[in-house]
């Protein structure tokens, strides 16, 4: 029988449970309607039962909880007061939710009997986020503290993951009631959508379309990450030969050197894979949500393909394409059971993909990802594609823009070692979502590569780094630009570059990073790459490259928004000398 602790507070109940859920660490900042609770976690910390990590910024603390969580596959916890601090989470929360990123937000709120009056710093955080969480609780009663946490972790990572938020009002931190803890994972959710096992009727009729395939193609996303099915993926495809191609967020389940990747699909994605996705005759998607951005004209994708898909969220199914083989269930064990199948049946032939793999490998000749060397300037794709030379198994955030994309294309990475912000294309994510790695994973190289523009979104974590002496690695592709707003107004609008320059008032990177105790290095020719990477990564602190690049370089290839994949820009064949 579970033992009762009298006289204990709300605030204590909380951080109770948090630690009962194994939780390590927190992002957040303080605020009055959550001092209650920060009171509470001091003595927690005292202890060394838990650990707090102070950001400069709510939505930094939010990314750097997702940063924590996609690395690590465990639920991010984040902190913010009432008001101003929670509506600060909401980018946070929205990329969380985009994402699949499995988020635990606590926030302060004023006291009950201040609610709905208009109170200081009263802001109703549970209905202005009811669009982007999975969940959201207010907190009335701090006898069902206990309870909604245990709920909370296990929505936030049941099926599809996502953010949960509780709402705490100050009074119920403070209230005090006969404690009944209640221990994780036992719960009773009856309204909570059911994981199904994966149909085993629909099996044959996978076997048969792979069977009698001859252009087959992995479609991969993010949700093949969060099920931990790279070898599963990675199986399938050896097995039956077929090649890959991932979304952005399915980056890293495969080695992309692997004679069957083909690297990223999409508007940014290579040419080959786009020329494959337009001609194959199967598409079996994986975890992926046939989105926009890789689907190009949605009419137009893998056209002329029967589609197997595959997810966990029933949603999903049949949204954008309508699949001629659905399955709703676990990615890795639905693969699992299609590998005992396909071992069963002896009929399978796989060297009918020979040809079709002959082509792609032509293709990847043919059009290849470019890097350009200029005379007088340093490209950034040198700079990327120098830093995976210098690099292995580091764990790699981006922010959003040009320099995302060129770090997907040129970077191979590990599974869970690629962490962007893809759905909502968040500028400011990746030097928070760096700390939360670098947090999770104290002893391994974290490296930030971000765009001048989006650097200067949440650049103040640069206190947060220096506070914490955390050794993270700061690439800034520097081209005096929003590199990919600038791209699109001259494609697209005329050359008219409107309010997308950003050289004018932008600080001396260099000199910022000083002010924070920093160690950075400036790069503005090839000549000095390798040696300047070289002292970054033996660096035991934090250190920062200013990497001055050609400023008007654009991201090829390109899909224009309307055109299919297979319509792309800037794509050149490469000619034999």
């Amino acid at each position: 029988m579970i033992k009762t602790i009298s006289e204990i507070t709300g605030s204590f109940a909380l951080i109770d449970s948090l630690v009962k859920h194994k939780v390590k660490h927190i992002f957040g900042y303080p605020g009055g309607a959550i001092l209650p609770i920060y009171d509470e976690l001091y003595k927690w910390e005292q202890k060394g039962l838990i650990t707090h990590i102070l950001a400069r910024h709510e939505q930094a603390a939010a990314h750097a909880a997702d940063g924590y969580a996609r690395s690590t596959g465990k639920v991010g916890v984040c902190f913010a007061t009432s008001g101003p601090g929670a509506t600060n989470l909401v980018s946070g929360i929205a990329t969380a939710q985009m994402d699949s990123v499995p988020l635990l937000l606590i926030t302060g709120q004023v006291s009950r009997t201040f609610i709905g009056t208009d109170a200081f710093q009263e802001v109703d955080i549970f209905g202005i986020t009811l669009p982007i969480v999975k969940h959201s609780y207010v907190v009335r009663n701090p006898k069902d503290m206990s309870r909604i946490i245990a709920e909370a972790f296990y929505i936030a990572q049941h099926g599809r993951p996502g953010p949960v938020l509780v709402d705490i009002p100050k009074d119920v931190g403070l209230e005090k009631f006969i404690y009944e803890p209640v221990k994780p994972g036992v719960i009773n959710l009856p309204g909570c959508p059911v994981i199904y096992s994966s149909k085993l009727k629909q099996l044959p009729k996978i076997i048969k379309l792979i069977s009698q395939s001859s252009q087959p193609l992995l479609y991969v996303g993010g949700g093949s990450i969060i099920s931990g099915a790279h070898e599963e993926v990675k199986e399938l495809a050896v097995m039956c030969q077929i090649p890959i191609t991932t979304t952005l967020m399915g980056k890293g389940i495969i080695d992309e050197n692997h004679p069957l990747s083909l690297g990223m699909l999409g508007m940014h994605g290579t040419a080959y894979a786009n020329f494959a996705v337009s001609e194959c005759d199967l598409l079996i998607a994986l975890g992926a949500r046939f989105d926009d951005r890789v689907t190009g004209k949605l009419d137009e994708f893998a056209c002329n393909a029967h589609v197997i898909h595959v997810d966990i969220d029933p949603a999903e199914v049949g949204k954008n394409r309508i699949p001629h083989v659905a399955i709703v269930g676990d990615i890795k064990e639905t693969l699992r059971n299609i590998m005992i199948a396909i071992q069963q049946d002896v009929t399978l032939f796989t060297e009918q993909t020979t040809s079709w793999k002959e082509r792609i490998s032509k293709w990847k000749i043919q059009y290849p990802l470019l890097i350009p060397k200029k005379t007088n300037s340093l490209s950034p794709q040198e700079v990327i594609f120098s830093l995976n030379a210098n690099t292995s198994c580091a764990y790699f955030t981006t922010d959003v823009g040009q320099h995302q994309m060129w770090a997907a294309q040129f970077l191979n990475v590990l599974p869970r070692h690629w962490l962007s912000s893809a759905g909502l294309g968040t500028m400011g994510y990746g030097l928070p979502a760096a700390i939360g790695a670098q947090v999770a994973h104290p002893n391994h190289l974290v490296i930030c590569i971000s765009g001048d523009a989006s650097f200067q979104m949440n650049l103040q974590e640069l206190a947060t780094i220096s506070q914490y002496s955390l050794p993270v690695k700061i690439i800034i592709i520097n081209n005096k630009w929003q590199g990919m707003v600038r791209q699109w107004q001259q494609a697209f609008y005329g050359q008219r570059y409107s309010h997308s320059n950003m050289e004018s008032g932008s600080p001396n990177f260099q000199v910022l990073a000083s002010a924070f105790g920093i160690d950075s290095r400036v790069i503005n020719n090839r000549d000095s790459i390798d040696d300047v990477f070289k002292l970054c990564l033996e660096k035991k602190g934090p250190f920062l490259i200013d990497c001055q690049v050609t400023e008007d370089e654009n991201c090829y290839p390109m899909v224009a928004p309307g055109k299919s994949n297979s319509q792309m820009i800037g794509v050149y064949k490469q000619v034999k000398k």
